[in-house]
């Protein structure tokens, strides 16, 4: 049985999330749906599949955004160092997989993405669907980190979390302390708690401390 590391994408693997750069690029087309899923209005996949749908211009120039996020430069080196010490990385993301499949491929990076389906069109925006066809289906998010992390504690011998958001707080606390990983809002909210984790900035810190 394979050790089995899951992460976040979005401002863990990557320094930037695709939301917060497209937000800032096009500012019209946040139309209070942040706010509205804040007010428990709107589900989390609700909100951000009409924020992405909002989005308007050639598939070239999105590209350009994504690299923006700026995916660990070493990720490529760090999934290796992994799996020579029995490790497997397994994203877990309630994001788009249009962007994140995109950049993985640009760092000539192959892992098991769990994220929601998409595509873009420079008519309709970035479409994104929810997952109804994968096992770790949520309404809400439309992955169920929660569902990935047991998942893996079923059929793995060590497990580890690594996130910085608000979907992240459940699934790492499934994971103990030395194995959970976590920066902004999800480090702040884990020490309000008083649940230890291991701090981090950079995603490669991870794949080192694991190997380590």
């Amino acid at each position: 049985m394979k050790n089995i590391l899951i992460s976040d994408f979005d401002g863990t693997i990557t320094q930037f999330d695709f939301y917060d750069l497209v937000c800032a690029k096009f500012p019209e087309i946040s139309g209070g749906y942040w706010h509205q899923y804040e007010a428990g209005k709107l589900t989390h996949f609700e909100a951000l599949r009409s924020i992405f749908a909002g989005i308007r211009c050639q598939e070239s120039n999105l590209i350009k955004i994504i690299e923006q996020m700026k995916i660990e430069p070493k990720l490529k080196q760090c999934v290796s160092d992994l799996n020579q010490n029995g490790w497997e990385l397994v994203v877990a993301s309630a994001g788009c997989d249009w962007y994140i499949k995109r950049l993985l491929k640009l760092a000539n990076v192959s892992i098991i993405v769990n994220a929601n389906p998409g595509e873009f069109d420079p008519n309709k925006g970035l479409l994104m669907h929810l997952p109804q066809n994968s096992k770790f289906f949520s309404p809400e998010l439309g992955i169920n980190k929660v569902a990935v992390v047991r998942d893996a504690l079923s059929r793995a011998d060590k497990v580890a979390f690594a996130g910085d958001g608000r979907p992240d707080l459940a699934p790492a606390l499934l994971v103990p302390p030395q194995r959970r990983f976590a920066k902004s809002w999800l480090a702040k909210k884990l020490t309000e708690i008083g649940e230890d984790f291991q701090p981090f900035e950079n995603w490669r810190e991870v794949a080192e401390k694991i190997c380590s």
